[in-house]
């Protein structure tokens, strides 16, 4: 099946969906949150996608790329692949900034719950019937999340400086 096939195939059952391709033309899927389980279920359970394995999901601050509107949001993107019928799909789930919120696929694909983690710790983003959110590369009581293009590195954690030769750090983290 081919990636218009399968985006047909898709939207058939789901047509908030939208098609979307990215300025090096790999196409895309963009989903609402709200749509997120029931479209993850649809595409491991339906023996003509079986898409079985999450081989990623990352996320990023929209607030790097230009845009017009600007964008206030936080994008989640989810990799898979159907090891049975190798062919690959990319879903985006765009988190607005203030208060980024996407249903967890870890009950679908268990690799997610160590990917959701590592985006919540980074970005912010905080994923609905996670089993077990939590910070997996900063400290618990690191303030912020460092992906965010807004954030404000701090200059000392514990009392222990940051700083190295020539950088420049402004004072206290964003919180948030």
């Amino acid at each position: 099946m081919n990636d218009a096939a399968i985006t047909a195939r898709i939207q058939a059952v789901f047509p908030d969906v939208q098609p979307a391709t990215t300025p090096n033309a790999q196409p895309r899927l963009c989903v609402p949150a709200a749509t997120l389980p029931a479209l993850a279920r649809f595409l491991l359970d339906q023996p003509d996608l079986a898409f079985t394995s999450l081989m990623d999901l990352t996320g990023y601050d929209l607030a790097k790329y230009p845009s017009t509107p600007p964008s206030d949001a936080i994008r989640v993107v989810y990799l898979l692949h159907s090891l049975c019928h190798l062919h690959k799909l990319a879903l985006w789930v765009d988190a607005p900034r203030a208060s980024p919120v996407v249903p967890s696929v870890a009950g679908i694909w268990p690799a997610a719950i160590y990917f959701e983690r590592e985006v919540f710790d980074l970005l912010g983003v905080r994923f609905d019937g996670h089993p077990s959110l939590h910070r997996i590369l900063c400290p618990d009581d690191w303030i912020g999340h460092p992906l965010r293009k807004d954030y404000v590195y701090p200059a000392e954690y514990l009392g222990v400086a940051h700083l190295r030769e020539g950088q420049h750090f402004e004072s206290g983290p964003v919180r948030g």
